[in-house]
């Protein structure tokens, strides 16, 4: 029955099943690759983790078995240098925090914590850190290498006990308890064994007695190393208020914890050293006078492990976030110590073995090996390190009888149970809850590792969660987040048009509104179409203009491409479901129900009755939705009684987790690119906006340039801008902005503000995100980039665009940035991320673009001097000549004249720099060198590209670019940068301009309207608006066949003169035909009714509140602009002033640098640089001299690239983790079963379907697994920075472009 009713409904056009279905997937990804570089990804992180804990731990095994008593690497009297070697390693984590607390205090406020709070802390960090050095610099020299290995493995005691507190605590059954309480008795166990082996062999040897009473009594109290992880709980499930108090100051004053603490370990450390030196009858003298092969084994040694212990801990940081637990950081860790007892006991095995095939089959054991070989031998490290090496570590075996199977099965028996201790005490880690991004605060309870215990440090310090025997417990989540998405559109084409709404389609297939099982955010897309409507002839109301009409078009073609993508052949929805149109006071809008529930709201503008162009557009849905949709509710509830500070702890929840996705009309995107935007704001809460990588598309050699040009700038430049301090603009066209900040004081408010001043004109409305972005970097909130996050927007195809673009966003940058540094004190004050270094970068980089044009000129002087052996003076001169004459001729002709010289002078420029560059290559093959300081910075640069291109394999192609790039270095650097400054007064967008029909004749001026027409003429239109009349459906199809006659809205201007008058009392009416209203439609409401067929338009109203709201906004914010010519022509005079006074001070510094330059070059009293000439086989060739200004100004442009380098390959790493960390939790999607008569489908999805099995089975959480829940606890905005700022690595506690 529902079949037939199906195709009763469906079936109205039988014969229309042919289909035009535009390319819809996700062809820019490559799976299969990213596949294999995931695979490749995990197995070599998993090798880095085991092999770096394998070199830490042996490395420290082999310096106590250098200090050890007996052994001959390190001879006796130099005992102390390997002491000191273990202490340094022991102190090393504790300096690295204490350079990252001080880093984070000088940038943040630190608090300071009660007395009490400070005594507990310390005194834990006091027994704990004399419990290390007690146990490495005193106890462990005097023991076997077997029980070295494996005794830190007893660490785990206290852990486990605290396990079983906190577990006990919680008064619930717990699935952990079990093996908690067995991981203890192991422990004890191996304890147990290990006195039995060492004290029950000889119990008259007290000095060994007090050695291994010394090592247990060390290793209990080194393992008070990780109390705080299970403090926190027993104190969560604690009825004391005392104990609450004293954990929730703990979190509030960290970092001044962690400073002190770190001081007071370094100091303990070190007395236990000092202290035990001299008793033991050893002097520190001969630190300064070890020899040479002894210096170079123990540089290595600790070399090696200082290196490893880092990165080691690094890279199991990086196997956590990308869900790769188990098999990258669990296993290989437990694993670890079984490999470094292998490691070293087996070449001793190997080594007794060789001795006694070489006895001939004569009877001998291993004590008459020890003393026959191991003691009877004279060291010498002239040849191989190796052997003495093992000698010695055989040397700690020879105090037991290796020959009985008792001593063997003892010390078999305590390593055993000591590594299964660990192995029990951290079995909860294989059910370890994390999100997607998991920040290194919330995996690890202590700021950093410990260096002498890596393998325990990284286990034991993991956060340890209760979880009751039946279901899994939840841990904390994210609450579900509303995303808006806010698309600018004003004469986008067709095509451009369509990229959008399919992105729109496509991410409302991939979250479903109301499908319980994505529960991570939900969305609305709202569409902002400025100067909609025009006037028709025969019409009382206004009408849609085509661009409009074209995208109610595309909705509906798109609404039956999503809907009939898994229909059957005839079964096909080709009349859509019932969606809204209304009438607003700003216009009208649509309201179209997507067919997975979520809507798509198109609000059409009206410049008659809104302010248009696109940073008010910005203010209307900023308004309308944070303040509108998002406060009014509040009030409502405020109005009702309900109690204020239970309100504004909603509103702040809700503003937290509200983003606004900012889109330009033509972008293309995926839904991962979005929800890789979303974990960015969701785990780092001062993170006010996150924009994604830019990719523009179209053809031509402009797009080419574009291609390279946002290549160099994402790859090199926005990484920089993201590791050492934040993104200065997040575009327009893709980024995610959190409410929060958006609404924050000196943001919104401030963004509304109408351009007063000459400077503001600039600043606000040429470059509207770069300013958004400078509005909330001042406000202290940190902006990054995800070069993961991809999307495509249309490029300019044209020169002249492309120069208009590019008018309007130079001088803009130019203005934000120097607001940005005018407030340098205070920014670096308020915003963390801004450090002052940061903001000199910025100073370097805005100085290199105002002193580009002379730099052109001096690059192109050298060329020419260079080919044509002419004098430097007079090269310099021939190279300013052309465009000095070119910023003349800008002051005094027409922008269009400007860029058709540009263009004939950028081909000239190309074909010179092509010459330039083979002359530079025939130079290095001329000479025979390329170690000049031209040959050096091109290889060095073109070094630089090629890598950070092979560190983007997808982008490669893009390398092909660069040749265009470069010869049109003298266009976008000199000429571009001339025009933009000349035409600074310049304040029209420039790209997209209407154009007029070819032979439409321009309109005529008129006399401008008399009030009374005015009012008048509003009262006909507001009369059309209430009284449109509605075609019946029938008359739709023949209306659609009218000819449309449209006449363009006519300013103040140009609209006629009023046809009667009165003239002193007297009323002269000339006579004329009245108007006839003929048109089939007399308002846009009943002409989208009628021309949308395949989606039938139901009218609609706002609601009152509504519509006073948007009253009220266009009242105080977006009523459209009056035409005051007095102040249209003020505003002319103070551009052209403001032009011609950057002008002057621009071109005055690129005249100044010049002059210097020619100064230099041309006298011959001028100070040179002498450089030697070197050939290829570094034989020299002579002297080169290099003026210093241009030696300094080379070294410093390389300097800031190789930062930005380094910047980028750091970036990368942290790209790569958040991508795989995605891969391995977002559920795979699920494709609909299959019926006989489907036909093949056409994908929609983006998501790849690849098998992604998070390494942490059911208790891995993704971003869509979340549940409404607790959001973030007022911990976590403590330390609230993004792990993938460098700093943050260097020097405080914190952790994408295209992946691949």
């Amino acid at each position: 029955m529902k079949e037939d009713m199906d195709r009763e409904d469906f079936l109205k056009r039988s014969w229309d099943t042919a289909r035009e279905v535009p390319i819809i997937e996700d062809e820019n990804t490559p799976w299969k690759l990213i596949k294999l570089l995931r695979f490749i990804t995990l197995c070599t992180v998993a090798l880095l983790v085991f092999g770096l804990a394998l070199c830490s731990k042996t490395a420290l095994m082999l310096l106590i078995t250098m200090s050890s008593e007996g052994t001959k690497v390190i001879p006796k009297e130099q005992k102390p240098v390997s002491l000191l070697c273990i202490g340094c390693v022991l102190v090393s984590s504790s300096l690295l925090l204490f350079l990252k607390s001080i880093w984070k205090a000088c940038n943040k406020t630190s608090k300071f914590p009660r007395i009490s709070t400070a005594a507990l802390v310390f005194s834990f960090e006091l027994v704990a850190s004399a419990g290390a050095a007690i146990l490495t610099i005193v106890a462990m020299p005097h023991l076997d290498i077997v029980t070295n290995v494996s005794i830190v493995n007893g660490a785990a005691f206290l852990s486990a006990l605290l396990q079983i507190v906190a577990q006990c605590t919680a008064k619930e059954r717990n699935r952990f308890l079990v093996p908690s309480i067995t991981a203890l008795i192991l422990v004890l166990l191996g304890y147990g064994l290990f006195l039995a082996l060492y004290v029950m062999k000889d119990t008259s040897d007290l000095k060994m007695a007090m050695w291994v009473g010394l090592a247990v009594g060390a290793s209990l109290l080194m393992s008070l190393n990780w109390w705080e992880n299970y403090f926190g709980l027993i104190s969560e499930h604690s009825s004391s208020i005392v104990v609450k108090g004293l954990y929730h100051d703990m979190r509030k004053c960290r970092n001044t914890l962690n400073m002190f603490s770190s001081l007071l370990r370094m100091a303990v450390t070190f007395s236990v050293l000092g202290a035990y030196v001299p008793l033991s009858q050893m002097d520190w003298d001969v630190v300064r006078s070890i020899p040479g092969p002894q210096t170079r084994v123990i540089a290595i040694t600790v070399g090696v492990q200082l290196v490893s212990s880092a990165l080691c801990h690094w890279f199991s940081l990086a196997a956590c976030k990308m869900h790769a637990m188990r098999r990258c950081f669990i296993l290989p860790l437990y694993l670890s110590s079984l490999s470094v007892m292998a490691l070293l006991v087996v070449p001793v095995i190997v080594y007794y073995q060789d001795y006694r095939l070489g006895l001939n089959g004569t009877s001998t054991n291993f004590t008459h090996y020890c003393s026959a070989v191991v003691e009877a031998r004279n060291a010498s490290l002239n040849s191989s390190v190796f052997p003495e090496l093992v000698y010695d570590v055989s040397h700690t075996l020879c105090f037991l009888d290796m020959s009985k199977m008792s001593d063997i099965g003892l010390l078999t028996g305590s390593a055993v149970s000591w590594w299964l201790g660990l192995l029990l005490c951290t079995i909860h880690l294989w059910h370890l809850s994390l999100f997607r991004i998991q920040r290194t605060q919330d995996l690890f309870v202590r700021g950093l590792y410990e260096g002498g215990f890596i393998e325990q440090s990284l286990l034991l310090n993991m956060r340890f969660e209760v979880k009751t025997s039946g279901k899994l417990k939840k841990p904390k989540t994210f609450d579900p987040a509303m995303i808006y998405l806010c698309a600018t559109m004003w004469h986008e084409t067709y095509d451009e048009m369509l990229n959008i709404i399919i992105s729109i389609f496509r991410l409302d297939k991939y979250r479903p509104r109301g499908n319980t099982e994505f529960t991570d955010f939900s969305f609305e897309a709202h569409i902002y179409f400025d100067d909609a409507f025009l006037d028709i002839k025969g019409s009382r109301g206004r009408h849609l203009n085509e661009y409009a009409k074209n995208l109610v078009e595309i909705i509906a073609e798109v609404y039956g491409i999503f809907t009939n993508i898994d229909e059957k052949i005839f079964i096909k929805k080709q009349q859509h479901t019932k969606q809204s149109i209304v009438k607003t006071p700003y216009g009208g809008r649509i309201v179209v129900k997507m067919p997975n529930g979520n809507d798509i709201v198109i609000h059409f503008k009206d410049k008659d009755r809104i302010r248009h162009k696109k940073r008010w557009s910005q203010v209307m849905y900023l308004y309308y939705l944070l303040g509108f949709k998002l406060m009014t509710k509040y009030y409502s509830r405020w109005k009702k009684g309900e109690v204020e500070s239970s309100l504004k702890q909603d509103i702040q929840k809700e503003k937290h987790n509200t983003y606004l996705l900012a889109l330009d009309g033509d972008t293309d995107f995926q839904p991962t690119a979005v929800v890789l935007l979303i974990d960015r704001l969701k785990m780092y809460p001062r993170v006010g906006a996150a924009c994604g990588r830019i990719h523009p598309t179209g053809t031509g050699p402009a797009v080419w340039f574009q291609k390279f040009e946002y290549a160099i700038s994402h790859w090199l430049q926005k990484t920089a801008e993201h590791v050492f301090g934040c993104v200065l603009c997040s575009p327009g066209c893709f980024s995610l902005f959190r409410a929060e900040a958006l609404m924050d004081d000196n943001v919104m408010k401030r963004y509304s503000s109408k351009s007063m001043e000459a400077s503001q004109y600039i600043q606000y409305d040429q470059g509207e995100d770069r300013w958004l972005c400078t509005l909330l970097l001042k406000q202290g909130w940190r902006v990054e980039y995800n070069a993961a996050s991809d999307a495509y927007t249309k490029a300019p195809e044209d020169f002249k665009e492309l120069y208009n673009q590019r008018r309007r966003w130079g001088p803009s940058t130019m203005a934000n940035v120097m607001d940005l540094l005018g407030a340098t004190t205070s920014i670096s004050k308020k915003n963390p991320s801004m450090s002052k270094p940061f903001m000199f970068y910025q100073l370097f980089a805005i100085i290199s673009g105002i002193l580009a044009p002379a730099t052109i000129c001096l690059m192109l002087a050298g060329s020419m001097s260079f080919m044509f052996n002419l004098h430097s003076g007079l090269a310099l001169v021939l190279a300013v000549v052309p465009p000095a004459i070119y910023l003349g001729l800008c002051f005094k002709l027409k922008a269009d004249t400007q860029i058709t010289i540009a263009g004939v002078l950028s081909v000239a420029y190309a074909f010179l720099m092509l010459v330039v560059s083979m002359a530079i290559i025939g130079a290095m093959i001329k000479d025979r060198t390329i170690f000049t300081p031209s040959s050096m910075f091109v290889i060095v640069m073109a070094l630089i590209y090629f890598i950070t291109a092979l560190m983007h394999p997808q982008e490669f192609n893009l390398v092909f670019y660069g040749f265009l790039y470069i010869i049109c270095i003298p266009s976008a650097y000199m000429l571009l940068t001339i025009y933009s400054m000349v035409n600074l007064n310049n304040v029209s967008w420039g790209t997209r301009e209407s154009k007029p029909a070819p032979g439409a004749a321009v309109a005529q001026s008129a006399a401008p309207k008399t009030a009374k027409e005015k009012a008048k003429s509003a009262m006909q239109r507001m009369y059309s608006w209430t009284q449109c009349c509605c075609r019946r459906p029938s008359q739709r199809q023949e209306a659609r066949a009218v000819p449309l006659e449209v006449t363009e809205e006519p300013t103040e201007e140009d609209e006629p003169g009023p046809l009667n008058t009165i003239v002193d009392g007297i009323s002269t009416d000339d006579h004329r035909d009245e108007t006839v209203y003929d048109y089939p439609y007399q308002c846009w409401v009943t002409e989208m009714q009628g021309l949308a067929t395949d989606m039938e338009l139901e009218e609609n109203s706002l609601e009152k509140e509504e519509e006073q709201f948007f009253i009220d906004l266009i009242q105080k914010y977006l009523e459209p602009l009056p035409e005051d010519k007095a102040k249209l022509e003020k505003t002319k005079e103070s551009l052209k002033d403001l032009r011609n006074k950057v002008n002057f001070g621009f071109f005055f510094l690129n005249a100044l640098w010049l002059a210097a330059t020619f100064t230099l070059q041309t006298f011959d009293v001028a100070i040179f640089i002498e450089l030697p000439k070197l050939s290829v086989e570094l034989e020299e060739l002579g002297d080169l001299k290099i003026d210093p200004i241009g030696f300094m100004f080379i070294i410093g442009f390389a300097a800031s690239v190789i930062i930005q380098f380094l910047a980028m390959l750091f970036h990368r790493l942290n790209t790569l983790i958040h991508y795989v960390a995605f891969l391995n939790t977002e559920p795979k999607a699920e494709s609909k079963s299959d019926d006989v008569y489907f036909p093949p489908k056409k994908k929609v999805v983006s998501t790849p379907s690849i098998e992604t099995r998070s390494d942490y089975g059911s208790d891995s959480i993704a971003m869509s697994d979340v549940a409404s829940g607790s959001s973030p606890s007022e911990s976590d905005f403590y330390s609230s920075e993004s792990d993938d700022d460098m700093f943050s690595y260097m020097s405080r506690p914190r952790t994408g472009g295209t992946l691949v």
